[in-house]
């Protein structure tokens, strides 16, 4: 048995808790993946991202011809780029392991927990045996895991095919020459976009009759179009059968159709990883997608237990599970002095091509809301910079309420689109109004930054004088 002050399960976000304002708890640290870290560094965020930047850079040759640049790309060496992104990530995720492995104070246990009763777990030893932990406080940030659809893996074992998933096809050992793609989130989207890059050819089925759905229609529509004219694209199509024949895959579709690969990526979403953790034996309620029950403190419903990150957030984002990280330590060293999780401005992008990014409600949502919207889609091509790209497809769309003069919504799609987003968070943040950003800075022209300055400047709303906040008196 061990007795800490603080126990954590899960090495991502959860590995941030041990601040200086606890440093004189002790603590149990269990991660029970194969790697130390979490999603983000080791098969998430960071990786795809530098998966990403290559494609980008791949996919520039291709699309110089409309500025005046006529380039061939010659190839993508994918197990030069494999071995670079993760000559530099496993690294860290070994010293980041070596590091809590040798702390004073933490108890670092490689496996997989489980409640045994009220803060208290059970361990299986990732290298055999068992261990017990006994904790005044138990953080659970054990992430989410890929889903595989039951009738995919079934037909997967029968016929000897891998399913792979975002957690394992950035290690495949050559670039596939064709891929088929299940799903049509952002995980699809950017996989999809990392390997068309680089060579191969893409097939995606997707359940819905367009990509990222999830989006506002403007977004989802002008995407899905553009994935088109990229990928071979199935929508309102599922897999029924997987069959291994003469070396190849033959996926069949729902629509009848048939595709012949050689890898498939299943991209069809992530679940919490909270059946595991025998939830109810330490009287931790779960909603019905499996998420941890929490308040807005990120206590769950047993005493002395809290939550983070994807096991709990109805965000599966990593800046989302810092957040919470952030407030969840606070509330351990200062219970008497509780702050709350804020999900409010809440930005998210998706690094496929063309880039997405977004902040707040939907058009459809602020509607159905009740408020009295103003609508700007401002073009790319529109503006200085867009002129220099030969853009003609991107744009931000924002959406303000006319009675406030405050955003309730942005969204983009094009180049830079989850840089562009950031001055549109802030001002939703801080309840700054559209007349304060706009017309309360200098915006550098010709950059870029203007397709947000003249989205705002465009929205009809009431005469922008009314917006503008008097300075207080001196």
């Amino acid at each position: 048995m061990i007795d800490v002050d603080i126990a954590v399960i899960g090495s991502g976000s959860g590995n941030s808790l041990l601040t200086e304002d606890l440093s004189h708890r002790s603590f149990a640290v269990i991660e029970g993946g194969e790697v130390f870290g979490g999603t983000c560094l080791n098969v998430g965020c960071i990786p795809t991202k530098m998966f990403v930047h290559v494609a980008e850079v791949a996919r520039s040759v291709s699309e110089g011809a409309r500025l005046g640049v006529d380039a061939t790309l010659q190839q993508v060496r994918f197990a030069d780029v494999r071995d670079r992104v993760f000559g530099r990530i496993d690294p860290i995720a070994t010293a980041g392991e070596a590091y809590r492995r040798d702390a004073e104070g933490v108890h670092l246990l490689r496996g997989h927990a489980h409640f045994v009763g009220p803060r208290t777990l059970g361990v299986d030893l990732l290298d055999g045996g068992s261990e017990e932990v006994r904790a005044g406080q138990v953080v659970l940030a054990a992430g989410a895991h890929a889903v595989i659809p039951g009738q995919l893996a079934e037909a997967a074992e029968r016929e000897g095919v891998t399913l792979h998933t975002s957690d394992t096809v950035m290690r495949l050992p050559e670039l596939p020459g064709r891929m088929l793609v299940i799903g049509g989130g952002f995980i699809a989207a950017e996989l999809a976009h990392v390997f068309s890059s680089y060579g191969t050819r893409v097939v995606v089925s997707a359940r819905g009759e367009a990509l990222l759905r999830h989006l506002d229609t403007d977004i989802s529509t002008r995407f899905t179009q553009a994935a088109r004219e990229q990928w071979d694209v199935r929508t309102g199509t599922t897999v029924t059968d997987l069959v291994r024949e003469h070396g190849a895959i033959t996926a069949t579709l729902s629509d009848g159709s048939v595709v012949t690969t050689d890898v498939v990526l299943i991209a069809a979403g992530r679940h919490p990883n909270s059946a595991g953790l025998d939830p109810a034996a330490g009287g931790v309620d779960l909603h019905d997608d499996g998420r941890v029950v929490v308040d807005a403190h990120g206590r769950t419903t047993a005493e002395g237990v809290w939550a983070l990150g994807d096991i709990s957030s109805p965000f599966q984002l990593k800046h989302v599970a810092n957040h919470e990280a952030r407030v969840v330590a606070h509330n351990l060293a200062h219970p008497d002095d509780l702050q709350e999780i804020d999900h409010d401005a809440l930005p998210a992008a998706v690094f496929t091509h063309p880039q997405v990014a977004h902040v707040g409600m939907t058009e459809e949502e602020a509607v159905a809301a009740g408020i009295d919207v103003a609508v700007k889609v401002q073009s790319y091509g529109d503006t200085a910079y867009g002129w220099a790209m030969e853009d003609t497809t991107s744009i931000c769309k924002v959406i303000a309420d006319r009675s406030t003069g405050r955003l309730v919504g942005a969204h983009l799609i094009g180049p830079e689109a989850s840089t562009l987003v950031q001055p549109l968070v802030q001002m939703m943040a801080f309840g700054q109004s559209v007349a304060e950003v706009s017309r309360g800075q200098y915006w550098i022209h010709p950059a870029l930054t203007e397709v947000v300055e003249n989205a705002l400047l465009g929205l009809d709303l009431n005469p922008i004088e009314d917006h503008i906040e008097s300075p207080p008196d001196a």
